[in-house]
This record gives C-alpha cells, sequence and structure tokens, in this order.
C-alpha cells in the first residue's frame, strides 16, 4: 500500500530545533563588505557576535534544472477499463509501479561568480533575527529569494519535522560538520508525497489530492555553518529550492510533474583589505569543502538521460605562497546521495564515494580582489573501489581574504565535464583558516 504524507496548502514552516536563534551571542549572522576589516571603517569585528544589520555579497557557485515527468498507472482500473470510484465518488489511485523512465523538457543551467560579480547576498538583522537571502542569477537559472524572519523557519533533523527532501544533513556521521544551521520557508497546495513501497526512500514525486484541479510545491532551504565553530571571519552556505507543479489529464489518465529545482554553495564574511593581505611568506590553510553536483555518464552507453543532485562534503587544504602569489587547492570530500524524482534512478557516482581535485592558480588583489585559478584533476572513488576520473572541459577558482591580515580565506569554484554525451558538472565553496 502506497504511504501518502500530505501537505497542507498553508505556509511550510519547519519546528525549531538545535539551531538555536540567530542573535547576538549565539547563532552569529552572516557578516562582510560592510564590516571594518572589509572597508577600513573602524567599527569593531562583529562576524561571531553581530550587533548591527549588515548586507554581504558571496563568492561561490549556483544552478538550476528543470524537467518534466509523466506517471502512466495512476488510477485503479476493473477489469473493463473502468476507472474504480470510492464511496464518495473519487477516483482510487494505485500503486506507482509504472512510471516513466525518463525526464522530458531538460534545461540545466550553472554558474560560478568571482569575488568582484557575485550576485549571491545575504542581509541580517540581529534586533529581529531576520535573514533575507537572494540568489537570483539568471546565468545559473535561480531565482530564490526569500525572507526568514518567523522563529518556526528554523528547523534541524531529528524529531517529526525535519528540513526538506534534497537538504544535505552535515552534522551526520557521513560528513561530521559541526555548527550547522537550516532555516526553512515555503508552501504547498493540493499535492502528497508518494513513496512506492513501504520503508523505500521517499522520492521527490506527488500525487494529487483532488485529481480534478493542479497541485504545486515551492520550498527554499538554506544552511550554514556558525561563525566561530571553526573559522572566525568567513564561513560556508548552501542553499536549496524545490519547486514542483502537478496536472492531471482524465482523458489520458496520466499525471505530469515540472520541476525546477537550485542549489548553491557559497562563502561570506568579513574581507580583508588588500593592504593587510601579507606580500611574503607563506601560509596553508585548513577548512570545509561543500559543493552541488550533477553526474550523468550514461546517455552514450544506454540512452539514460535523466540527471540527479547530490552533495558533496569534505575538506579543504590551500597552500598559499604570499611572495610568488600563487595558492594550490586541494579537495576532499564524501559524496551524499541522490536527489531521485521517481524517474530511472540509474546512477554512476554513489552514496560514500570519496571525491578528490586539485588545482591551483595566482593572487591579484587588484584584478581580482583576491586569487583565481583552476583545476588540474578531479576524480571519485566509488564504494568498492572503482574509480572515476574526470575529463575537464573548464574549471575555475575564486577566492579571497578574511579577517586582519588575511589570517582566514574562502572562495568558490566549479568543474564542467567535457566528455560528449555526458551532464557532468560540480560547483561549490570552500573556505580555511591559517595554521
Amino acid at each position: 500500500m502506497r504511504l501518502l504524507i500530505l501537505l497542507a496548502s498553508t505556509t511550510m514552516l519547519a519546528a525549531c530545533g538545535g539551531a538555536g536563534p540567530q542573535s547576538a551571542g549565539s547563532v552569529a549572522a552572516p557578516t562582510g563588505s560592510g564590516g571594518g576589516v572589509g572597508d577600513g571603517s573602524g567599527e569593531t569585528h562583529t562576524f561571531v557576535n553581530p550587533t548591527e544589520p549588515k548586507s554581504y555579497k558571496a563568492v561561490g557557485a549556483s544552478h538550476s534544472y528543470r524537467n518534466s515527468v509523466a506517471d502512466a498507472g495512476g488510477l485503479l482500473r476493473d477489469t473493463d477499463g473502468n476507472v474504480v470510484l470510492d464511496a464518495g465518488g473519487n477516483a482510487i489511485a494505485t500503486q506507482r509501479t509504472l512510471r516513466q523512465t525518463s525526464q522530458d523538457a531538460q534545461l540545466y543551467q550553472g554558474d560560478a561568480t568571482t569575488v568582484r560579480n557575485s550576485n549571491l547576498t545575504i542581509e541580517y538583522n540581529p534586533r529581529d533575527a531576520i535573514f533575507n537571502v537572494s540568489f537570483n542569477n539568471a546565468l545559473a537559472g535561480t531565482s530564490a529569494v526569500s525572507r526568514f524572519q518567523d522563529p518556526l523557519h528554523r528547523t534541524d533533523f531529528g524529531g517529526a519535522v525535519e528540513p526538506q527532501m534534497g537538504t544535505p544533513n552535515l552534522g551526520s556521521a557521513a560528513w561530521n560538520i559541526p555548527g550547522i544551521n537550516y532555516l526553512e520557508t515555503g508552501s504547498s497546495d493540493n499535492v502528497a508525497f508518494s513513496q512506492p513501497v513501504v520503508g523505500a526512500p521517499t522520492e521527490f514525486v506527488f500525487d494529487l489530492i483532488d485529481r480534478t484541479v493542479g497541485g504545486s510545491y515551492n520550498s527554499t532551504t538554506f544552511f550554514y555553518q556558525t561563525p566561530g565553530t571553526d573559522t572566525q571571519y568567513v564561513t560556508f552556505a548552501g542553499y536549496l529550492r524545490n519547486q514542483a507543479g502537478v496536472s492531471y489529464n482524465p482523458t489520458t489518465d496520466i499525471t505530469t510533474q515540472t520541476n525546477t529545482l537550485e542549489r548553491g554553495a557559497f562563502a561570506y564574511g568579513e574581507l580583508t583589505v588588500n593592504d593587510q593581505v601579507p606580500t611574503s611568506g607563506t601560509g596553508s590553510f585548513e577548512g570545509a569543502m561543500l559543493a552541488s553536483m550533477v553526474f550523468n555518464d550514461q546517455p552514450d552507453t544506454n540512452r539514460n538521460f535523466d540527471t540527479y543532485f547530490q552533495w558533496i562534503a569534505g575538506q579543504a587544504t590551500t597552500n598559499i605562497d604570499f611572495g610568488a602569489n600563487t595558492f594550490a587547492l586541494s579537495l576532499d570530500g564524501t559524496v551524499g546521495a541522490p536527489f531521485f524524482d521517481g524517474t530511472d534512478s540509474r546512477h554512476s557516482v554513489f552514496e560514500g564515494a570519496q571525491f578528490r581535485a586539485n588545482g591551483a592558480g595566482q593572487i591579484d588583489l587588484v584584478a581580482a580582489g583576491g586569487f583565481f585559478g583552476q583545476f588540474n584533476e578531479a576524480w571519485f572513488v566509488n564504494p568498492g573501489g572503482a574509480r572515476l576520473d574526470l575529463n575537464i572541459a573548464g574549471s575555475s577558482i575564486d577566492g579571497a581574504f578574511y579577517g586582519p591580515n588575511g589570517e582566514e580565506i574562502g572562495g568558490g569554484y566549479r568543474i564542467v565535464g567535457g566528455t560528449p554525451d555526458e551532464r557532468i558538472d560540480i560547483l561549490g565553496t570552500f573556505v580555511g583558516k591559517g595554521n
């Protein structure tokens, strides 16, 4: 029997949990270009303990994927082919065993911003604990703009209410990253989650509660590491937005779901003014990395065109030679489970796979506002030991210095696959504290 999780047609509000209040002295606000470290105005450091409203641009990357899927096996019929109705005259839905095996009307877009041209913004008001976040980027096809002002917008993993599907549990044993806070807001109307088999992982697939009218789902989740957990002047964050429109055609007995999915990862903080960045010596910076990925290398081998989002999280090591104006970046992450939508579900990079990438570049504070470069290699090792090397068609690394004297760093990156008939794109962020 199919398990249905009903969603009310009201604003989705997450339950309060371990994230705690976003207020001065507890969960820190996102801060950056408006602070004294970043503009020389003489303001005191307020990143860990915010005292005034601030707005900051973040450096990172985002992407979106649009598609539609159809269900041709949604209603129960008798031996004569007639739809079976319940006592109230409503059509009886059957278990979803005949889902379409591919995604149609696909549109994929991605973009990595530089330190200077970022349009990813975060605002925080410590007086009222209000977040305003905007990830509107035409090049990436993203349009999420959200205001988190209700205390119930805070959520966490555990209990009856958790973040929406596709949100990475960065504090889980797989990643074990501390100090992560989750905020979520959204709405749904006339839809219910559909689960093909009781006990199986829930997919991003909906039934219409009332098949005579359409339904919709729209929810945005913003998450970040508490400043002061590992770094004092910069931190990392991510977001996801899941949208779906669902309609039913009684003539064909087909339900169609159209999805628009967004993901992003970025760093923000109190930028170092250029004349405080060291000009000699070397430094090694250790911190977290986060990325969102689409990986489909199957179209040319078995005509599987389906694409799934996966999160990657782990550690980043950045070695900088200030005298030579060069840097080297190494990423070491673990891949999460795919975000399925009820289609074929075949994929090549499995949950628990290890991700590695190495890149390098140069510092140019005047032209780039920090440092920039490219990746020279990237690969995955699946559970069991199978290795998948990436053919890199294009890549970017864009970073900046944060805190007094460039004590910390943060940035964004992108790796685009170059093999024909594949859709591979990895977009993420990294931070680091000097050793």
